[in-house]
């Protein structure tokens, strides 16, 4: 290796690249040598899994502090415990030969690892964005010496953090880190590892919102590894069981079974990851296939990874699978989508369709070991049709999103891009008390100049900023001195004692449904939940007439309507660009990926035939001209746009006394015509247009971030608006199609 770029690196660095027996570095290994070395820039590196990012960030960086020993100069962040304990094990050898120590810093670490740092803090210092806030809050003294000569922040899985309540914290930690360590004239180079990122422009700007130093952008090669894939399709033939506790008694055992031996068949022998989204299909899945196992008297080779599980049990899964000496697949929620070790898998299997291209991206990555190409199996099962199916199982919408989606990843090479237009104020309380708890008291005005003006939450104006700390006084979480410097208050501080404090973000609630004073079970309730509006909950069709949102209760009556669609979303959000896919495919009546000249086969026979069921009603119905439909008793509105377009415009039909629901993209109205939500839609743009936040005034559950219990109800509806409502993009709809 005699490129300019290699020779930089320290000696001993060169000496453990040779030593790894590579003839090379990779691309992207190479060039970022030099943006890094110079430590004038941030550095985001792009590239696909198990690319080498990991070495492209840390041989210069472990290069530039290899003689320092006066505190640590390299800070990593990680989302995940598991992450971070993966990293120090690749990081080991190399800091073995520069002497260089390695310091692992969570919640499961032990108290004399993190002694020994305490009293010498040298090397890489690898964290969770939670443990750096603990750090911060009760010992900023300590964290001030101990980064005083801090050369680099690696962000690792960075894609993760972008667009989320996690990313805003991460950044304000940063920020923060840096106003500590007066280093506001010289900031500290951030150098950020993702194998999935959409809209570029926005993510540069997304790293350093203050823009005080420029970005190099590096991003690897496009892969050259062959794709092998297959939708296979599966049909619930129609079932008078009734197991309300069952989360998919709406999939019979006729075809759940029959998913799961052609698992069994296909997966037996080698390594793979089977993404079933929820932990309950996870356990079910799993748990079948291992009785398959157990039947046919071989050991087992399927075993569950979801966040539920202990940790012992997960590092045991991921262990054996990075080994690669016995065949193991886990069955698995999006835990092992980010980049924990594991080696590579011989295929990925999708149960349902994925939430997002972005996601269906990264798995993707997962597979294609050793030159062999990658391997991508959906499992798509979709409702026998009959008199009284629904509209989404007649357009075969779960299948078509899942054809969509991989068109757009294929053939567009798009994803998803992060969200980056919302307002957080459950985040942004949670740093007010934080910075208060870190300094002891801090004006106001020192608070908006660090969070907000030059901070990452610069979509808050002056006047939320007023509201939220008035707010925050009046439900004494701060108090004013008279020298005019903000104090925690009695409540403020019981929030920051408390060990939960440090995380920014939540799961989900579950909310109990109850019928006739029977609770049916739990439902995660993170989408749009409204009274009146219809809800499919074990593989039935409710009503919901009230919600108890103390009690996390939804009061349910059975509705007497056609079997529910099996696809309801399950509260994911689908971006306007793959609703609009879906339509496209429609309208050309040809699901299949254009290569060159030749048309790329990827169905099996029930899929292809469930395709055409789906493509000859679309065509009965004339949708290629229609948004609007009257069918079954019931009138239908069909935007083929995202999740918040639709939002809007059935929070619009419901706040003009409608009984209206979505599922899936498709909204369902009650008891109205064709003709008058015809005329009602188009003049919607020539009414009062509500804003989002006006909208959002009409949901009863809105507290979908950490501490939204906390925030005013006016700051609560602006935040919520902006993540579920689009009035522009709505509008904009509008003006573009012809409702007829």
């Amino acid at each position: 290796m005699d490129n300019d770029a290699f020779q930089e690196l320290n000696p001993v660095v060169q000496k453990w690249v040779y030593k790894q027996g590579w003839n090379d570095l990779r691309d992207i290994q190479n060039d970022a040598i030099k943006p890094i070395l110079s430590g004038k820039t941030d550095v985001i590196i792009s590239a696909a899994t198990a690319a080498g990012k990991t070495e492209a960030a840390f041989l210069p960086a472990c290069s530039a502090i290899a003689e320092d020993t006066e505190s640590f100069g390299i800070l990593y962040i990680s989302p995940l415990k598991a992450l971070i304990n993966d990293q120090y094990r690749r990081l080991e050898s190399l800091c073995d030969m520069l002497d260089m120590k390695v310091t692992a810093w969570h919640g499961d670490s032990s108290q004399s690892k993190k002694k020994h740092a305490r009293r010498n803090p040298q090397g890489i210092l690898l964290i969770t964005p939670e443990s750096l806030e603990s750090l911060l809050i009760r010992d900023a003294g300590w964290v001030r010496m101990a980064f005083e000569s801090l050369k680099y922040i690696i962000i690792d899985e960075y894609h993760a953090f972008i667009g989320f309540e996690r990313g805003n914290h991460l950044q304000s930690l940063m920020h923060r880190l840096e106003n500590l360590l007066d280093r506001q004239k010289t900031p500290i180079p951030r150098i950020a590892l993702s194998a999935t990122l959409g809209d570029m422009d926005n993510v540069l700007r997304y790293l350093r919102p203050d823009n005080s130093i420029p970005c190099s952008l590096i991003k690897g090669s496009q892969t050259k590894t062959s794709l092998k894939m297959q939708i296979r399709g599966y049909i619930n033939q129609d079932s008078q069981e009734d197991n309300e506790q069952e989360e998919f008694v709406n999939t019979p055992l006729s075809a759940e079974k029959q998913v799961v031996q052609d698992l069994y068949e296909l997966l037996r022998g080698d390594s793979h990851l089977v993404f079933a989204n929820s932990r309950q299909r996870t356990e079910h899945i799993a748990v079948m296939l291992s009785e398959l196992c157990q039947q046919n008297l071989v050991p087992n080779e399927f075993f569950p990874h979801h966040g539920s599980l202990s940790k012992e049990l997960r590092t045991e899964l991921e262990s054996r699978l990075q080994k690669d000496t016995l065949p193991t697949t886990a069955v698995c929620t999006m835990t092992l989508e980010l980049g924990i070790d594991i080696g590579k898998v011989k295929s990925v299997c999708q149960v349902t369709a994925p939430h997002s291209v972005a996601s269906l991206r990264q798995r993707l990555g997962r597979s294609g070991r050793r030159g062999d190409p990658a391997i991508l199996r959906m499992f798509i099962t979709e409702n026998e049709l009959n008199a009284n199916s629904n509209i989404v199982d007649k357009l075969r919408i779960e299948l078509l999103q899942s054809i969509a989606m991989i068109r757009l990843l294929l053939s567009e090479k798009w994803y998803e891009p992060a969200d980056t237009e919302l307002f957080h104020f459950s985040t942004l309380l949670h740093q007010i008390l934080a910075i208060i708890a870190q300094w002891g008291g801090v004006r106001a005005d020192q608070l908006w100049e660090l969070l907000c003006k030059s901070g990452p939450f610069n979509k808050v104006t002056i006047e939320h900023f007023k509201i939220l700390l008035s707010d925050m006084g009046e439900k004494r979480l701060i108090s004013q001195l008279s020298s005019g410097e903000l104090v925690l208050a009695d409540k403020g501080e019981k929030l920051v004692d408390h060990y939960t404090f440090y995380a920014v973000f939540k799961t989900p609630e579950e909310f109990r449904i109850v019928f006739d004073g029977k609770t049916l079970g739990t439902l995660p309730v993170d989408s749009m939940v409204i009274p009146e509006q219809h809800i499919v909950f074990g593989g039935r069709r409710w009503k919901i007439k009230e919600i108890d949102v103390d009690k996390k209760v939804v009061y349910v009556i059975s509705a007497k309507a056609g079997k529910p669609p099996k696809f309801g979303g399950h509260g994911m959000s689908v971006h306007d660009r793959v609703r609009q896919e879906m339509l496209r495919i429609y309208l050309e009546g040809d699901y299949r990926i254009s290569v060159g000249n030749t048309k790329l086969e990827f169905m099996d026979a029930t899929a292809k035939n469930l395709f055409y069921e789906g493509l000859s009603f679309f065509r009965e119905l004339k949708l290629e001209k229609k948004h609007i439909i009257s069918h079954s008793k019931h009138v239908y509105i069909i935007p083929w746009m995202g999740d918040k377009v639709v939002n809007t415009l059935t929070i619009l039909l419901i706040k003009s006394g409608y009984k209206a629901s979505c599922y899936a993209g498709v909204i369902e109205i009650d008891n109205a015509n064709y003709s008058e939500i015809s005329e009602f839609i188009q003049s919607i743009s020539e009414k009062d247009i509500p804003s989002n936040a006006e909208l959002a005034e009409f949901i009863e559950n809105k507290q979908i971030e950490k501490y939204d219990y906390l925030l005013p109800d006016n700051l609560l509806n602006e935040g919520y608006g902006a993540k579920a409502f689009d009035i522009v993009g709505t509008i904009d709809w509008l003006t573009k199609v012809k409702i007829r």
